[in-house]
């Protein structure tokens, strides 16, 4: 799985969406196994199809999901337990589902079985009902276009190969149908500068610019994280 592009956002742009309306679970399933495979759902003990664990969850009154992009010192999206961050954290990513009274956790990893089978196994576990503190649309804007500029200044000043960023082309991860048309344009400048940050690399460089390029690169993946959930996160908010 990529980190610029994880399965969990796709899991919680669509699941908004059919959550509210906009698509149908059978439109919502397509284009979340369209990205990684067909899709599993274990919670330790036994397996289910992801189409019957949402429906199960929609059942139990499922109302939301939220999207959950951690790093080691920045839990964003997490409130808990420990156990649930801690595997959040490792995963790089998670999907949390929003239950009355409740939440369960989605943690997703690569399932390959047998030479020609190759899905996603989503480990469910329980998370914390508090809500996290992540940025609203408009603040998250601000700070990624205030950490977009800082980048571009501290790459340009650096002598060498590998300035700036690498041309990464059209190809970039879309919300699905009924986000705000804000959320669309930050989610996708969001997807196109994650994807720059995991091709930019340090190869020919000092350890003085590597240090002034790694500053600049950390501080644009903090925004590009806290833009693209509260992208994720803005279906939910219009509803409010």
């Amino acid at each position: 799985m990529r980190t610029d592009s994880p399965i969990s956002a796709t899991l919680v742009a669509w699941g908004n969406a059919w959550l509210a309306g906009h698509v149908g679970l059978d439109d919502a399933l397509d284009r979340v196994e369209r990205d990684a495979g067909p899709q599993v759902v274990t919670d330790g003990v036994a397996e289910i199809t992801l189409r019957v664990f949402l429906m199960d969850l929609r059942r139990e009154g499922l109302s939301a999901f939220r999207l959950s992009l951690p790093v080691p010192g920045d839990p964003l999206g997490l409130t808990g337990p420990p156990a649930f961050n801690g595997a959040a954290i490792d995963a790089g990513q998670a999907a949390v589902a929003v239950l009355p009274g409740r939440c369960t956790g989605l943690l997703p990893a690569v399932d390959r079985r047998g030479s020609s089978y190759s899905g996603i196994l989503w480990t469910a576990a329980e998370a914390s009902p508090t809500p996290p503190d992540v940025p609203s649309l408009a603040e998250a804007e601000r700070d990624l276009a205030a950490a977009m500029r800082a980048a571009t200044d501290a790459l340009a000043n650096v002598d060498g190969p590998a300035q700036g960023f690498p041309s990464i082309g059209d190809g970039e991860y879309t919300l699905a149908p009924g986000y705000p048309g804000r959320a669309h344009r930050v989610g996708a400048l969001a997807s196109r500068l994650a994807l720059a940050l995991r091709l930019a690399d340090e190869r020919g460089l000092t350890s003085g610019q590597v240090s002034v390029r790694g500053q600049a690169l950390r501080d644009l993946d903090r925004a590009v994280r806290r833009a693209r959930v509260a992208a994720h996160h803005a279906i939910v908010e219009s509803q409010v």
